[in-house]
């Protein structure tokens, strides 16, 4: 049986009308941005369902360009999120799209940072402004963003997975839940690890040398402010 919080029973603590299309939203913005790993300067966002019938009306929008530019659900500036967007130079475009059979509250961030690369991430919001990645740089994944979570890009070969395993045991980092995806043998795939706790940036940076890995993305979890 899972257990309740308060959060699970009050709802997050927000600036906007609803959970699902404020606080969710300001979420999966904040979890595309830090997966882009960089400064964002343009952001179409895909709007699929609910979010693309009512995202004006419900302030989904700003909720979106707040996320992107960094800030927190609770964040007071998030109601002005547009007018900063302009101040600093973020370009940004909402379309409404069929992103096929997704949660009514899905978006797709198609990103380019300021270096020039590109990023696309697409998530729901699922209620009480509770989040779920399901799709990064066109490969299936899963995970809430709930718990420090490393996005780990490798070879698809054996021996990788158990590296880095080894390695987080190595430094006494606790896995909480853990998965791979691949699109296809002996190309690329992605492991996602739920961490019980954030690691510093130095182990970071040696699991990037670990033989066949080829990207290493770090995510902290929102914090609440009480």
């Amino acid at each position: 049986m899972k257990s309740v919080g308060v959060f699970d029973i009050l709802g997050p603590i927000m600036i906007g009308p609803s959970s699902s299309h404020t606080a969710g939203a300001a979420r999966l913005g904040k979890v595309a941005r830090s997966v882009a790993g960089e400064e964002i300067s343009e952001v179409t966002f895909l709007l699929h369902g609910s979010f693309g019938k009512t995202y004006k009306g419900h302030g989904t929008d700003r909720a979106l360009v707040a996320g992107i530019l960094g800030m927190e659900p609770s964040d007071k500036r998030l109601r002005t999120s547009m007018d900063i967007a302009k101040e600093v130079g973020l370009k940004y475009i909402f379309k409404e799209a069929d992103l096929g059979d997704e949660h009514p509250n899905t978006v797709k961030f198609i990103m380019k940072t300021k270096s020039g690369s590109h990023c696309e991430v697409m998530g729901s919001s699922i209620g009480g402004g509770s989040i779920k990645i399901t799709e990064v740089n066109g490969n299936r994944v899963q995970f809430t963003g709930e718990y420090p979570t490393l996005i780990i890009s490798q070879k698809d070969v054996p021996g990788v997975v158990s590296n880095v395993t080894a390695f987080l045991y190595e430094k006494e980092i606790n896995i909480a839940f853990m998965s791979v995806f691949r699109k296809q043998k002996g190309q690329i795939a992605t492991m996602i690890f739920e961490l019980d706790n954030p690691i510093e940036k130095e182990i970071i940076e040696n699991i990037k040398t670990l033989e066949n890995v080829s990207k290493v993305i770090m995510i902290n979890p929102v914090q609440e402010e009480v």
